[in-house]
């Protein structure tokens, strides 16, 4: 298993320095604030406007710590929308890994204890109903190997970024984001590289350029059209 380094980000949030790659799995200036902004705000409460959704299918691509899901399930209980969410990772981190992120303590909301303790002890590669309204099925495959039948509403592309895992940002696996989607769905990430940004377009999403989390000019939004 990779060591991974146990970082304190701007925010006060905990996040991982993977050394070999010299990446971190979330912004230094805000693991908390960076997922709420570009995956919760702009991306699921976006979706659900746009399309008048009072149900939502979410894909994230790279569960990770599980923050993401966590945040997504409190805004399920917070304003009663019931959501299925799927998240994939081929790296998954052990239980002392885990018990070392303090977004429990940095959230202070009424169930979030309970709720990450599910999201980490639910069964992969299988459905766990963690609240009546948000059913979580993790499944443990890179995005590769992945095909599913479902078609989602949101995608959460939370990635390792170009830098560091170009494959993942390149057409083949851009385009299958593209056919995971219903029609109207969007694909939310806080990469804004140009050539993400042109490969997006080539394969036929509406793209935006949207203000970045804090300390990050800009992030990717983009729709499918058809």
């Amino acid at each position: 298993m990779t060591k991974l380094e146990t970082i304190i980000t701007g925010d006060g949030s905990t996040s991982f320095f993977h050394p070999e790659l010299d990446e971190t799995y979330h912004s230094r200036h805000g693991a908390i604030q960076e997922a709420v902004h570009v995956f919760i705000k702009t991306g699921l409460e976006t979706t659900i406007s746009k399309n008048n959704l009072n149900t939502v299918s979410v894909f994230e691509m790279g569960l990770g710590t599980g923050l993401n899901c966590l945040l997504t399930a409190l805004w399920s209980i917070e304003n009663a929308v019931a959501i299925d969410y799927t998240g994939i990772e081929n790296t998954v981190l052990s239980e002392e890994q885990i018990e070392s992120c303090n977004y429990v303590a940095a959230i202070n909301v009424q169930k979030a204890a309970d709720l990450f303790k599910k999201i980490h002890t639910s069964k992969w590669n299988s459905a766990s109903e963690l609240t009546p309204n948000f059913v979580l099925n993790k499944i443990e495959s890179n995005i590769e190997q992945f095909s599913s039948l479902k078609k989602f509403d949101v995608i959460y592309f939370d990635a390792f970024g170009p830098r560091v895992q170009p494959f993942l940002w390149e057409s083949p696996i851009l385009y299958k984001m593209h056919e995971m989607l219903r029609t109207g769905g969007y694909f939310v990430t806080y990469c804004a590289k140009g050539s993400v940004r042109r490969s997006l377009i080539e394969i036929g999403f509406e793209v935006e350029r949207l203000p970045g989390p804090p300390g990050k000019r800009e992030m990717l939004r983009a729709r499918k059209m058809s």
